[in-house]
């Protein structure tokens, strides 16, 4: 397989970064248990971002950045301190490297506005990923796709319910190789099967007529109805279709005299928006999941 797009150079600016992210019950001292393991590790935190969902019983959810010369070598050090510190006060934590870009793989249909807006962002640097494939069960992007210098891979779906067939090649094609998935306007629904056998997050984008408008031509069908107002939103996907962890949302107003087509015009602006941002928040680390809330910092 190609490894255009799958690797590229560390963006200086975060070159010895870290990103930590702290979530469990809250309880006195966390926010002291946590900067001191920092600060004995020679670190300095240069961001922070906390909540608390209730001041008595409620759930801690943290944020921190900071800087450590030679991170890469002290990696190990810091994280054998983080397994020790926190786990008497129950806490789950995660330590990442800022200078190494989530490897983020796309899947889509025939469709295109998702897809060219997050290779375009991707290839200004707007994105912190790398794109180590686009899988499509369509051939009609291939070509756009292969310009932005990223791997292409036409999996046909398969008629009728069982798509095992076709979710096997997409896992064999993506296992390993990614840390996350965007179905951009994927038009095919996710197996729990394939879920589980995949391991990573998954973020989808559909309009938010959901669950008003469900079926085919959802904006003809808003158009009809009258609505004042379209949008969007991006959230995990689970086994509950369209109901999973909510990462953003957005609306833009209409009027009458807007006709199907401008509908469909002004809704493909807000997916794409949305999308790239929940995009950027997940592949920063500033999306904590906790049930199918999300908090985002």
């Amino acid at each position: 397989m190609s490894t255009s797009g799958m690797t590229g150079p560390s963006i200086p600016s975060l070159i010895d970064q870290a990103c930590l992210i702290v979530h469990g019950p809250d309880q006195p001292g966390i926010v002291s248990h946590v900067s001191a393991v920092i600060t004995r590790n020679g670190g300095n935190i240069t961001a922070l971002d906390q909540y608390s969902s209730n001041d008595q019983d409620g759930e801690f959810f943290q944020r921190i950045v900071f800087h450590r010369d030679n991170l890469v070598t002290a990696m190990e050090d810091i994280q054998a301190d983080l397994a020790e510190t926190l786990a008497p006060y129950g806490m789950q934590w995660s330590l990442s490297d800022r200078s190494v870009p989530k490897r983020m793989a796309i899947l889509t249909s025939s469709g295109d506005h998702c897809l060219l807006d997050l290779l375009w962002r991707h290839r200004r640097g707007d994105l912190p990923v790398t794109v180590p494939m686009v899988i499509s069960n369509h051939t009609t992007t291939a070509e756009d796709v292969r310009s932005f210098g990223v791997p292409f891979f036409h999996v046909p779906s398969q008629k009728g319910p069982d798509k095992s067939e076709s979710e096997a090649e997409i896992l064999r094609l993506l296992k390993g190789n990614v840390d996350f998935v965007v179905l951009a306007r994927y038009m095919q629904i996710i197996s729990n099967d394939f879920l589980e056998k995949l391991g990573v997050p998954v973020i989808n984008i559909h309009h938010s007529f959901l669950p008003a408008f469900v079926g085919a031509d959802p904006y003809r069908r808003a158009w009809e109805r009258g609505v004042k107002l379209i949008g969007a939103t991006a959230h995990y996907v689970t086994e509950d279709l369209d109901e999973g962890p909510i990462i953003e949302q957005d609306t833009v107003r209409v009027t009458h005299a807007d006709s199907v087509t401008d509908l469909r015009q002004r809704g493909a602006e807000v997916e794409r928006s949305v999308l790239s941002r929940a995009v950027s928040w997940h592949a920063q680390d500033r999306v904590i999941r906790t049930g199918n809330h999300t908090i985002v910092f």
